[in-house]
């Protein structure tokens, strides 16, 4: 029979659960378990799990006990990002004082809220020599990948490289408090969902087969700015729906940030990637989109055209929700639905991927190591929006830089 992977999640939100939704189409791994410092959440997240039938899933008091349990082979790491280090920290100090033996651990994005940090759960993993993974969803994509392998294949290899990538995402707002809040997330929309669109457009730039280090960042143009959510009626708003810790009168995030990043290529060309993301994006949804062109070719990526949309008169009511598509703003009109998001977003791929590698079976694609330089990336995007220059990759101080967002301190204009 073949040999599976018992994985078990820090975390029991929303990534967590769309990380177990990927889980039903990939064939050698059963879900053993969840944490989370909620005890109810974690159990929700359990029987969520159970009832996708992707293992006999249940909740565990701590990560240490996870952790030491024989039928986990692998954790899951999908929690906030102001726990990232304690929880790396705990699994490191259970596998040091031997306790358990796990196979790998694969960390959501970002690795961390800056250099320092994401130097340092990397520091921590490799002082066990455990395999790590960085979970990036949008690279695993199927229309990415196959997008990007066959225009290689027909139109790079007959007329030159690619020499401009664009990636955006898009959607009104994260679901909980803590996403809103600079000083527990490290950053805004910039922090929370470049990281993302900025390793999307370098993926895309660079050969298939080939490592990112071909394609290497030398000139980075970031910009940053709040457009919805401090004008006073929607930072009332956002006050009543996420609790009165997110003010975004006195401590605003940006909602808005654009990347320009100037790559040189190991074969001497320099190609651009351009990157947005948003949290004031109005429309049917979560909105993913790509496109890389070149000399002869191009290709385009929209998620919300899906091949699948519904219609609903003005006379239909039903509750609110996202039953049609993540981050849904409406529930009437032509709405496109993204029939199987954890196919589409690339989360089935993914947890295939990783599973495969903590089994010895692929080497992985996106390590801690990756996890790294996306987030020196955003740092240096950061940075480049504080001065209002571009600057060159990487600046100088930059393992020790914290964004004024993330100090509480950022001003919009």
């Amino acid at each position: 029979m073949t040999e599976r992977l018992g994985i078990g999640f820090i975390g029991s939100g929303f990534n967590a659960k769309f990380h177990m939704q990927g889980m039903v189409g990939v064939r050698d791994v059963d879900v053993r378990g969840v944490w989370s410092p909620n005890t109810k959440n974690a159990a929700a997240a359990a029987k969520y799990a159970r009832q996708l039938d992707v293992g006999t899933a249940r909740a565990y008091k701590s990560i240490t006990a996870m952790v030491a349990d024989p039928a986990v082979d692998a954790i899951w790491l999908c929690g906030p990002n102001h726990a990232r280090i304690d929880n790396v920290e705990e699994i490191v100090d259970t596998l040091s004082r031997g306790k358990g033996s796990l196979k790998g651990i694969a960390a959501e994005k970002p690795l961390a809220r800056n250099v320092k940090e994401a130097r340092e759960v990397t520091r921590l993993v490799k002082s066990v020599r455990l395999k790590h993974g960085y979970l990036e969803n949008q690279l695993f994509t199927p229309q990415i990948e196959l997008g990007r392998i066959l225009l290689w294949a027909r139109g790079a290899s007959n007329s030159g490289r690619p020499y401009l990538a664009r990636a955006a995402e898009e959607h009104a707002g994260p679901h909980m408090p803590w996403f809103w809040q600079g000083k527990l997330q490290g950053g805004g929309v910039l922090n929370d969902m470049m990281c993302h669109s900025a390793l999307v457009v370098r993926h895309l730039l660079t050969r298939p087969g080939d490592p990112l280090s071909t394609v290497k960042p030398k000139r980075v143009t970031g910009h940053i700015a709040s457009l919805k959510w401090t004008r006073p009626e929607y930072a009332k708003q956002l006050s009543a729906t996420m609790g009165r810790a997110v003010n975004y009168r006195k401590q605003p995030s940006e909602d808005f940030a654009s990347v320009t990043i100037d790559f040189a290529t190991d074969d001497g060309y320099t190609v651009i990637g351009e990157a947005t993301t948003s949290w004031s994006f109005v429309g049917a949804g979560l909105r993913l989109s790509a496109e890389l062109l070149g000399p002869e070719y191009s290709l385009q990526w929209n998620t919300l055209e899906s091949g699948l949309k519904l219609f609903f008169s003005r006379m239909v009511r039903g509750k609110a929700g996202e039953d049609l598509v993540e981050k849904q703003n409406a529930e009437v009109g032509l709405m496109p639905v993204v029939a199987n998001e954890a196919s589409a977003y690339g989360y089935e791929a993914e947890d295939r991927h990783f599973a495969r590698v903590f089994l010895g079976k692929e080497k992985p694609q996106l390590t801690f190591d990756d996890g790294v330089e996306v987030v020196r990336v955003l740092m240096t995007a950061y940075m480049s929006a504080e001065q209002g220059k571009t600057l060159s990759f990487p600046p100088k101080n930059l393992d020790n830089f914290k964004p004024k967002v993330a100090k509480g301190t950022w001003k919009p204009q």
